[in-house]
């Protein structure tokens, strides 16, 4: 009960003020700074444009004003503030790369996380666990995750967290990150992907570890096996159809790798990448239509009558 308690802290905000690691702590004290710095000098330009406007207004009988060409000193200062800051942000933000930026050592990353279009896959190495779109982290634990991409430039961002990267083709790049306290946090692919690249959502899942290791001993086991009639004609129908040319379902003889793994899809609060609510009703309009609910999705549509619709969804939601 407790662990699900925490889940229900959730951060929908994706806001870069609200750290939830340290990693995110040290890059919004460089926010702060230059939000700081910046209004300072609005306000000086503000100020210094109403004290102009009005000091050397014009009035009747007004000669023009005493005319200056060049002062060294007010150039220098002109000159040397902006260069000043400039320098101490370049320094303060080299140093919180340095503090942020993976050094691996000799540490295995701790979960890989490839960017597809338009879905994210998350494996755990040294289980069979192949997850998608809600990836599980542990609190408390630094975190090494290792970035990918299966088709084009990705870029991994939860504001809460912390870092973004890119995600390239051929690349391995890595973030550390130590999340706080248990809750959701949202985030998304910030690097322009195609069609449904704003609808390619992150929903990071963090738990206590207690809670975290029971997610991946009940994520470890094979799909869980239809258990009603309208499940089994289900099964049959997407083990014989081409779904399972395309989606992995462990347990079975479904072995494709273009599309999300579902062994567990009936566990999962959301679908599409966060798009809309894992209900009947979603996967019943997915299935009918799939490029009405998200156009350019790699989804086919297949032309199945409701009777198999209602077949395959009841199988889908009992993978739990």
């Amino acid at each position: 009960m407790h662990g699900i308690l925490d889940l229900l802290l959730i951060n929908n905000s994706q806001s870069i003020f609200d750290s939830a690691s340290p990693q995110a702590q040290k890059i919004n004290g460089l926010d702060y700074g230059f939000i700081i710095a910046a209004s300072c000098i609005l306000f000086l330009i503000i100020s210094l444009t109403l004290f102009i406007t009005i000091r050397y207004r014009y009035k009747k009988g007004s000669r023009e004003p005493e005319q200056t060409a060049g002062n060294r000193k007010l150039e220098i200062l002109m000159v040397g503030i902006p260069l000043i800051l400039v320098i101490g942000f370049f320094f303060w933000s080299l140093n919180i790369m340095g503090a942020i930026l993976p050094d691996r050592g000799n540490h295995k990353p701790d979960v890989i996380i490839t960017g597809h279009q338009w879905w994210w896959q998350a494996t755990y190495p040294g289980t069979s666990i192949n997850a998608a779109n809600e990836i599980h982290l542990p609190v408390g634990k630094k975190i090494l995750m290792q970035l990918e991409a299966a088709d084009v430039i990705h870029d991994w961002w939860v504001p809460s967290l912390g870092g973004k990267m890119d995600m390239i083709p051929g690349m391995h790049n890595y973030l550390w990150v130590t999340i706080d306290k248990p809750g959701i946090y949202e985030g998304a692919c910030s690097e322009f992907c195609g069609q449904q690249h704003a609808w390619m959502r992150i929903r990071v899942v963090a738990q206590t570890l207690t809670d975290y290791k029971k997610w991946l001993a009940e994520h470890a086991l094979n799909a869980a096996k239809p258990t009603d009639t309208l499940a089994k004609l289900g099964a049959a129908l997407f083990m014989n159809a081409s779904c399972s040319s395309c989606h992995s379902i462990r347990g079975t003889s479904a072995n494709g790798m273009q599309g999300p793994d579902l062994t567990h899809f009936g566990s999962r609060q959301t679908m599409l990448t966060g798009m809309m609510d894992n209900t009947t009703e979603n996967i019943n309009k997915w299935l009918t239509n799939p490029q009405k609910v998200k156009p350019g999705a790699h989804m086919p549509r297949f032309i199945f009558g409701p009777d198999s619709v209602r077949a395959l969804t009841a199988y889908l939601n009992q993978l739990k």
